[in-house]
């Protein structure tokens, strides 16, 4: 009887360490939430207490003096396009890293694993992509991009693959299908799980990301989300009612599309962490 007491007493108070700590996360996006219906002095206490009066009006004007519906399809354009590419790309590869079990695969794997810890050099991309001529379009952030995320999405890949039995590409040769037929109609419906996971993750560190926009993106009509957020407050500094409806809009897509597909997330990581 004593021991489950303990045991109770020691959960509750980690259930209550985990409410505090959660309200660290949920208190200032609900201010900024709070602040961006509020006029311009009303803001100023940044409080958790309701608007007066609700200022529908400040997201009427930040998204007509922001650009934020240009900025929203660069945002959407960029982060969906690198998702897609990536999904092929790394799938792709992981594939044919895993199914030839050689020191050369192995070598390129390490390589990509080497990725996630190495940082990214930026004057050295900026002179390959001048060598390519893409400096300041949007395809070199989609190309970045997709390099980018590339060393996280082939280890996830990488590890469910190897729980794919060799068994069913061999029944697959027997058949008459080629290297092509064998990713394109057996492994990649087998890879579901781990194409939303990686398609999700992508879209949304692409979409969050304000570096690359800011190197490689010289015209503020190729602008994306986040980075009208900054050059906004560059102008409306004194304005935080408007600064936290820009906020509020920038950060809406992505905590929607959070919300939605995290039990993709979870099932996703778990299937290409654990099983391989």
């Amino acid at each position: 009887m004593i021991s489950l007491r303990k045991i109770d007493w020691k959960a509750g108070l980690v259930e209550v360490l985990l409410i505090l700590l959660a309200l660290t996360i949920i208190a200032p996006l609900l201010i900024m939430i709070l602040g961006s219906f509020k006029t311009s002095s009303e803001v100023l206490d940044f409080s958790l207490a309701f608007p007066r009066q609700w200022m529908f009006s400040n997201y009427a004007q930040v998204i007509e003096q922001g650009g934020l519906l240009r900025a929203f399809w660069n945002g959407v354009l960029i982060s969906g396009v690198s998702s897609v590419l990536n999904i092929i790309t790394t799938s792709a590869a992981a594939f044919v890293m895993i199914r030839r079990d050689t020191k050369v695969s192995n070598l390129i794997y390490l390589f990509f694993f080497m990725g996630l810890i190495a940082p990214m050099s930026i004057i050295t991309t900026i002179r390959v992509v001048q060598w390519l001529g893409l400096y300041g379009t949007i395809s070199s952030a989609i190309l970045i991009y997709t390099a980018m995320n590339s060393a996280f999405s082939v280890f996830l890949y990488a590890g469910f693959m190897k729980s794919i039995p060799r068994a069913l590409d061999e029944v697959a040769f027997l058949e008459g299908a080629n290297i092509l037929d064998i990713y394109t109609r057996v492994i990649f419906p087998l890879i579901v799980p781990v194409n939303a996971t990686v398609a999700i993750m992508v879209f949304m560190s692409v979409w969050n990301d304000i570096t690359i926009p800011i190197y490689f993106l010289t015209d503020s009509s190729n602008w994306t989300m986040p980075l009208s957020v900054y050059n906004f407050y560059g102008k409306f500094s004194r304005d935080w009612n408007l600064v936290f409806a820009d906020l509020t809009l920038t950060s809406l897509p992505v905590l929607i599309l959070f919300l939605l597909a995290q039990k993709y997330i979870v099932s996703g990581m778990t299937a290409g962490a654990i099983k391989g």
